[in-house]
């Protein structure tokens, strides 16, 4: 016995030391919610999206550009004039120089610029949905997380309350040995039990240890940071679950990205139909020239600058059918995402009442399990007083306080599953973000 408990006391020691940081589920998710590297990335996807939806990815824009060229050319040449003349030159030398800026805009091309602008900002409502729904899926796990180092926390405190009294029963039966009250057997089954409640709290030390590793990683921090937790859990009011399972429909992250979808299925059939349309572009110029020649041309030298403009009009009037099969898989890629609506809509619907139903079932469940604790630990305290009385066995006294263990414990954990499936049920409502823990 010296020995699982000198064993037991250095685990506790460096399970639950001094100096340990309160860690309130509140505390845990701002710590989530700034460190964790899904919700990081999620982010930096949005960013992008934000990025590509704005005006200068819209095509709105004019384009400017500028060019310069300069070309010298040696070679020999020999002319011969109208009147006769001939004349040859051996290397005779051109030089040319010319510089530009270019304006291009387009002044319509169909309206494809202006479904594909509203494309693109429906993809950046949608990728916001996308960190919405990562942030509600890491909370989850930080909660599932928390709640796994809460029960084992309360675990530990129940299995060392155990284990105490398992010591008290074994110094008690070795007392009444050397005084001839009892047999050797009694003394050996005590010792078998409080080396057994040793053993299960080296276990639930070790898990403890382990999901607080869990729980950091979620958070983004050191693994070994050490925290203690805090059990106490609080139930949203039915009224207040009423209100969010009214209205779930409008606040759902898989509806609204459905919704989103669908509407940027819209938008992508009619920028394919504005293809058939035809496309007016402006363009000008403001250009600069220079040129030397050899003695063989006409002129010695040439410079020319100034502006130009013009208008082109292009319409693709036939592309060959793809235009056609283009707008053709567009409906049926709406029509496709219409039906995929139908089907989500039905899923969260499936889902809502499941939750609902888990919910439900897991309070009346928490309930039944305190009655249970309440029984078990009145049966416990009578046994205690009729094995000191001799009207039981220790056998007997020892399955009274298992099942007092055994309560406990369904307790904690129907407490704590209970809490997450409220959390599930709150996430399916579209309402996890708006309800303080």
């Amino acid at each position: 016995m010296k020995k699982y408990s000198l064993v037991v006391s250095l685990l506790c020691y460096s399970a639950f030391g001094f100096a340990q940081e309160l860690l309130n589920p509140e505390e845990a998710v701002k710590i989530a919610l700034e460190n964790n590297f899904g919700i990081q990335i999620s982010k930096n996807l949005e960013s992008q999206s934000q990025n590509n939806a704005s005006i200068l990815n819209s095509g709105y824009l004019p384009t400017f550009s500028t060019s310069a060229a300069a070309n010298l050319s040696k070679d020999s040449q020999e002319a011969t004039f109208q009147d006769g003349r001939s004349q040859a030159v051996d290397g005779a030398e051109t030089k040319r120089y010319n510089a530009s800026v270019n304006l291009n805009y387009t002044l319509f091309d169909g309206l494809g610029r202006m479904y594909t602008y509203k494309a693109l900002k429906e993809q950046y409502a949608l990728s916001s949905l996308a960190v919405r729904q990562t942030i509600e899926q890491t909370l989850l796990q930080l909660y599932a997380a928390y709640f796994d180092v809460a029960q084992l926390d309360e675990r530990v405190r129940t299995f060392e309350k155990t284990l105490a009294n398992s010591k008290m029963r074994l110094k008690r039966a070795q007392k009444r040995f050397e005084f001839g009250s009892t047999s050797r057997l009694e003394v050996l089954n005590a010792k078998v039990d409080a080396n057994t409640d040793s053993i299960n709290l080296l276990q639930q030390i070790q898990s403890l240890s382990n999901a607080k590793r869990n729980l950091n990683l979620i958070l983004a921090r050191d693994l070994e940071e050490d925290f203690s937790s805090n059990p106490n859990v609080r139930f949203v009011s039915d009224s207040v679950l009423s209100v969010h399972r009214f209205t779930y429909a409008s606040n759902n992250v898989r509806l609204l990205q459905a919704e989103r979808n669908q509407e940027i299925s819209v938008l992508q059939l009619k920028a394919q139909k504005s293809n058939l349309l035809p496309q007016l572009n402006l363009t000008g110029a403001y250009g600069y020239s220079e040129g030397v020649f050899p003695a063989t041309n006409f002129l010695a030298s040439s410079n020319s600058r100034g502006v130009s403009a013009g208008l082109s009009l292009n319409w693709n009037i036939f592309s060959g059918g793809r235009q056609q099969v283009a707008i053709r898989n567009a409906k049926l890629a709406k029509e496709s995402q219409e039906l995929q609506e139908l089907q989500i809509q039905q899923e969260v619907e499936r889902d809502l009442r499941n939750a609902e139903g888990n919910y439900r079932n897991a309070r009346v469940t928490y309930e039944l399990q305190i009655d249970n604790v309440i029984t078990a630990e009145d049966n416990y305290n009578r046994s205690q007083k009729r094995f000191e009385l001799g009207q039981i066995t220790s056998i007997e006294l020892r399955q009274a306080q298992l099942n007092t263990l055994a309560t406990e414990l369904s307790r904690i954990q129907a407490k704590f599953t209970a809490k997450l499936a409220e959390l599930e049920y709150l996430q399916h409502c579209g309402a996890l973000l708006n309800v303080a823990f």
